[in-house]
């Protein structure tokens, strides 16, 4: 009878009544010494024979039923009899599985046994369950996890990872839910009053048997979550303080875990509860913290937050699940308390602590960037104007401080140390920190460029070290987000020094970051303030005086001259300010020695039409930089020169940009309609006749001066700019015109201070040009100068051409420029006629006055003679007459001009006449080759005969 008795300290026995005492009357003495010694001995008393598992199992439930002491000894007994149907469950499950049918394998039935057996256990722990349900409870949760572990390795058990399958088989299995249904009635029944005994025996079974066991917990915490997240911490807490773990265990789990054996099974259980039940297990976890916050009551108080920090040690998933939160509610008035909390503690335990904290920041990935702000807000030295109860102490300033700094130590260990995971080698060692981060990288850049005490240079410094570890993307992005959100010097060193720390040990970092800066323009990703501030950055970088030719200065020419072409597309943009910027960038940036054809083309028209536009907006700036620019395109070949040349002029004689330098404006949109109504197309006449004949070049050409009936053609309305303006407009086109027709390629020095200023190939293209834009049915033949009769052939040709340089003072500049560089202005031969007959004809019909009531065919006319004389086309003696013009009559005006047209007619402008001198570099003209020039003179000297009294002193000017 020993054998059966409750062992010393085990739960009183419950109320001496049978339980079961309706179904089954209490037996005798004799009776119940029977079953006793059938149950130990396993045989019938009555007939001798060995009793079968079911029979044995019948006599310990009857013996439990009536000797309720001898519980220890029968529900060991029982364990067999769980244990025997769960193999024959298993063995039926594989003959299944092996084609065998449904046949049940050979066994005993013991469904009604595990029923009877459900039934007893239920009734003791219904009527005494604060007797009964602990011992059960243990019974069942340990028995649960022998069962799970003995027979993990079976055939048709699945792997301890697949707990849905492994939770379906056992709940499938009628013992294994016997149990579970037993272990939750035992502790709805203790829930309410002391459900620390269950919680206990489910750590305990659970250290013991984990994995395995791990779907009883997932079963029973789902059953019982808030139940059991409480009490499973409260258990672990307590387990805590009695093995004494110390804060210096923490950085060690394993060690920690041989310490406190229950500490995995608290990590584990809430584990399993995170996927449904994070809400939960987050509140369990801040309530606790926060409670150990008060005033100190007892050990576990104490305890509690080096508890905390071992689970988050243990478990980044509970790691995540309460970081952010926690962070949020570190108030002032919470560090405050966390202060005095650890205020006692010795220097080196505080040490420890900082440590532990240190080490898991950099494990967390939920919430990272949000501990970082908390981290650095809290750190920065006290405002004077900090709100009242807002400021933290110093002593947590301090710490902040130190963990800030312990925090960018560790990480740089953890990054620098990592190397580079070969093929045979595992992946480098992740930091989770670092890896949520990556996605406020702009954040990052935009808290740095705030230039804050020690808050920029900590922030600075994790920049650096998220872009090694990211690499290449977050290096790139880092870069990319402090060359374009920069705003002064100052902030733009930031991105520079951040350059020179990541050069080092990483390649093509600038030709990647450019990449990404042009990708990030040209998809939109950037607005048109950013991007008018990324290229004013770049600029200024690639000015800057660089420390050798790896400095980033020198390489981001280079790297810009990659993507002149993607550049070059952003001189139209509609945002003058972008376009203005664009300009600014490519102009300081070197040019490639090699650039394709197509490109150059591109980046020369949109140039030229942004430095018309900023004549426009008169913006001297954009002037400056689109000048700048278009002098250096200019250089990059003789194609790219003309090219240049070729558009400045055709622009300049473009209606919409001849009022910029005094010319007729284009008309508008509402003067085009007041002048429908008298605008008459003779073309269009003449096609309606079917007679367009083309006349141009014969006597029998017509001019529309306007419309029989309706007088003549309205004028243009002169729109013109203020006299300074068009001065100060004329001198920058001219100006940028010299700059690019002194010719050489890309990186040439400058021609020597005697030399001509003008490329004579320069020279030439413009006045090619100038031909075909004011007379484009002329061909670049026609040379040779033709006699006086001929003019009358030409007359309307002439009159046009005399026209469009009336309307367009600029060609009178245009040709002095084309006549400074010999033997250009032979090319403007046709030019030269048309204009000179024209004035011809008007002195030759103004028979009274003087020259100066026709100011403007006096001045063409001086331009003319004097533009002749600067392109060696006539000689000294004759290219001087024009200083007496103003004195003249007009009939000697044209007596005089008909001299130069005879001359001319005698010596056609050709450029074989011209002869290179390779000391001046520069073509001469010899005239002493020429007929004998005295013959020309006569009516020279005649009029100045005429005139001796007022041009006497100017006579011998004109001596040959």
């Amino acid at each position: 009878m020993s054998a059966l008795c409750d062992p010393p300290g085990a739960a009183p026995s419950g109320p001496p009544q049978n339980p079961a005492h309706g179904a089954h009357p209490p037996l005798s003495s004799q009776e119940l010494a029977q079953e006793i010694k059938a149950f130990l001995s396993g045989v019938d008393p009555v007939h001798g024979n060995k009793l079968t598992i079911k029979e044995h199992a019948r006599c310990a439930i009857l013996l439990l039923r009536s000797l309720p002491p001898a519980r220890s000894a029968v529900l060991d007994h029982l364990r067999n009899v769980f244990d025997e149907y769960v193999c024959t469950y298993l063995l039926e499950l594989e003959s299944s599985e092996g084609g065998l049918g449904a046949r049940r394998a050979q066994g005993p039935n013991l469904d009604d046994v595990v029923q009877e057996i459900q039934n007893v256990l239920s009734e003791f722990v219904r009527m005494n369950p604060k007797a009964w349900a602990p011992v059960v409870s243990a019974w069942s949760i340990d028995l649960m996890g022998q069962l799970s572990s003995k027979y993990a390795g079976r055939h048709g058990v699945p792997h301890a990872s697949s707990l849905n399958e492994l939770l379906q088989l056992w709940m499938s299995c009628k013992a294994t839910r016997t149990l579970m249904d037993i272990y939750t009635q035992c502790l709805s029944s203790m829930i309410s009053t002391c459900p620390d005994a269950c919680v206990d025996a489910l750590l305990d079974t659970s250290v013991q048997h984990s994995p395995h066991f791990d779907w009883v917990v997932a079963h029973i915490g789902s059953s019982f979550p808030n139940t059991i997240i409480s009490r499973v911490l409260s258990c672990g807490l307590k387990d805590f303080c009695v093995h004494g773990a110390a804060p210096v265990d923490l950085l060690f789990p394993t060690a920690a875990d041989k310490r406190v054996p229950k500490i995995a099974s608290v990590v584990g259980i809430l584990g399993h509860l995170a996927s449904r039940h994070s809400d939960s297990i987050k509140q369990e976890l801040l309530r606790m913290f926060h409670e150990s916050l008060g005033p100190v009551r007892d050990q576990q108080q104490k305890a509690t937050v080096p508890f905390l920090l071992q689970l988050a040690v243990m478990s980044p998933m509970l790691l995540g699940t309460i970081s952010s939160e926690l962070v949020d509610s570190l108030k002032p008035s919470v560090l405050s308390q966390l202060h005095q909390h650890f205020a006692a503690l010795p220097r080196e335990d505080l040490e420890n602590m900082v440590s532990i904290v240190v080490h898991l920041i950099c494990q967390t990935s939920a919430g990272a960037y949000r501990i970082l702000q908390f981290l650095v807000n809290t750190a920065m030295p006290a405002s004077v104007i900090t709100t009242p109860g807002l400021a933290v102490h110093d002593s947590v300033r301090e710490a902040c401080d130190r963990i800030i700094q312990l925090l960018l130590l560790n990480l740089q260990k953890l990054v620098y140390n990592r190397g580079s995971a070969s093929l045979g080698d595992a992946p480098p060692r992740a930091v989770p920190f670092l890896d949520e981060l990556k996605g406020h990288v702009r954040e990052l850049c935009v808290e740095t460029l705030r230039l804050e005490r020690k808050r920029f240079l900590w922030q600075h410094q994790l920049l650096g070290l998220l872009s090694v570890y990211c690499t290449p993307s977050c290096t790139t992005d880092a870069l990319f987000y402090l060359l374009t959100l920069s705003r002064s010097q100052e902030e733009l060193g930031l991105a520079t020094q951040l350059y020179a720390v990541l050069s080092s040990c990483m390649s093509d970092l600038l030709p990647a970051t450019v990449k990404k800066c042009v990708c990030q323009i040209h998809m939109g990703g950037l607005s048109e303030q950013h991007m008018v501030q990324l290229f004013h950055n770049l600029a200024l970088i690639v000015q800057w005086e660089g420390e050798g030719p790896a400095s980033m200065s020198a390489q981001l020419g280079a790297v810009l001259s990659l993507h002149l072409y993607d550049l070059g597309q952003l001189l139209l943009h509609r945002n003058p300010e972008v376009a203005e910027a664009a300009s600014l960038l490519l102009s300081v940036c070197p040019l490639p020695r090699t650039i394709r054809p197509a490109h150059l083309l591109v980046i020369i028209r949109s140039a030229v039409h942004q430095f018309f536009l900023v004549l426009h907006r008169q913006c001297p700036t954009g002037i400056s930089y689109s000048t700048r620019l278009l002098s250096r395109l200019s250089g990059a070949s003789p194609a790219a020169m003309k090219a240049i040349l070729q558009q400045l002029v055709e622009g300049a004689l473009h209606p919409g940009n001849a009022e910029l330098f005094g010319g007729l404006a284009e008309l508008s949109a509402g003067d085009d309609a007041s002048l429908e109504g008298t605008r008459i197309s003779l073309l269009d006449i003449n096609r309606r006749f079917t007679t367009a004949v083309n006349f141009s070049g014969s006597v029998w050409s017509v001019f529309h001066a306007g419309v029989i009936g309706r007088g003549l053609k309205p004028p243009q309305p002169a729109r013109r700019q203020e006299p300074e303006e068009i001065v100060h407009n004329v001198q920058n086109f001219l100006s940028l015109l010299l700059r690019c027709c002194r010719g050489g390629r890309y990186g040439a020095p400058e021609p020597p201070a005697h030399t001509v200023a003008v490329n004579p190939e320069a020279a030439k293209a413009v006045a090619v040009v100038l031909v075909e834009s004011i007379c484009p049915d002329v061909t670049n033949s026609e040379l040779g100068w033709p006699p006086e009769e001929h003019t009358r052939s030409t007359v309307e040709r002439d009159i046009q051409i005399c026209r469009r340089f009336r309307d367009n003072p600029l060609l009178f500049q245009l040709l002095r420029l084309v006549a400074a560089g010999p033997p250009a202005l032979c090319y403007c031969s046709v030019l030269l006629r048309g204009l000179l007959a024209t004035l011809m004809a008007h002195w030759e019909a103004s028979r009274h006055g003087d020259t100066t009531s026709s100011p403007w065919h006096l001045h063409a006319s001086c331009a003319l003679v004097a533009c002749m004389a600067e392109g060696s086309l006539l000689p000294p003696v004759l290219g001087n007459m024009h200083e007496i013009f103003h004195q003249l009559a007009p009939f000697e005006v044209h007596l005089l001009l008909l001299s130069v047209w005879d001359y001319m007619r005698d010596n056609s402008p050709l450029p074989q006449k011209f002869t290179f001198q390779a000391d001046k570099g520069l073509f001469f003209r010899d005239f002493s080759r020429d007929c004998d020039v005295g013959k020309y003179l006569c009516v020279l000297h005649s009029v100045l005969h005429k005139n001796i009294d007022r041009l006497g002193l100017l006579s011998g000017r004109f001596q040959t």
